[in-house]
């Protein structure tokens, strides 16, 4: 084909330390799509430009443009990527019923363990906070009996097959794990999904080191806020 009748690369906005972004990255690379990567600082607030703004009104991160069409919610471009450049549905079923499992799962991500991450970093991040009780980390806690319970006959979220809820849920609690630690004892199954992911192709580049990087960051500027009320 002549170069100049290829089609464009859909464009991703991201940001390495958004555990939504990562995920999206996850998927691409598991589905084999080549994206144009943009990156947005989140901590310097270049989401809420009125040119961002005007891209996704919710102004969040990952934003996905193809062909024109712009979708947000990491969730929604995940299953998106699948279906339209997947060779095949394993990573998003189109089974009517193990769609709605990982359907399921991923509102499971977005309703309990991310939103449980935003509850505890945001403040700190964003609005100089000191609050890491252990309230709040225990609430986080309280995610992996679920997931425990939901790993107890599986391998996967979902069962027997790898799929973006996988993706998704991993990219959150990699981010969290330090500050909510996750007993080994307690939560073994939890702990080997945990290291199954991680021997899934590219996976320390594309998750981990952004985990890791959030993390640092995260208990950086808690030091940072303690000390400037002390």
């Amino acid at each position: 084909m002549d170069r100049k009748y290829k089609m464009a690369k859909p464009v991703l906005y991201y940001a390495t330390l958004s555990p939504p972004s990562r995920a999206v990255l996850l998927t691409s690379n598991a589905v084999g799509v080549e994206l144009e990567l943009r990156p947005i600082n989140l901590l310097k607030g270049e989401h809420l430009t009125t040119e961002f703004i005007k891209i996704n009104p919710q102004h969040t991160i990952p934003t996905l443009i193809d062909d024109g069409n712009v979708i947000y919610d990491s969730h929604a471009i995940c299953g998106y990527l699948v279906d339209k450049y997947g060779k095949e549905d394993k990573l998003y079923p189109k089974d009517l019923v193990k769609r709605a499992q990982v359907n399921a799962r991923l509102h499971f991500d977005s309703g309990h363990l991310f939103a449980r991450l935003r509850f505890l970093y945001e403040p700190i991040l964003y609005y100089g906070s000191t609050d890491c009780s252990m309230d709040k980390i225990a609430y986080i806690q309280k995610t992996y009996e679920i997931l425990e319970e939901m790993l107890k006959e599986h391998p996967y979220v979902c069962g027997d097959d790898l799929t973006i809820a996988d993706f998704c849920c991993v990219a959150t609690i990699t981010s969290v794990d330090e500050v909510a630690p996750i007993d080994e004892f307690k939560f073994p199954k939890l702990r080997a999904w945990l290291k199954r992911l991680s021997e899934t192709p590219s996976y320390q580049k594309i998750n981990q080191d952004g985990a890791d990087e959030l993390k640092k960051i995260f208990k950086e500027i808690l030091a940072d806020n303690r000390s400037k009320q002390k």
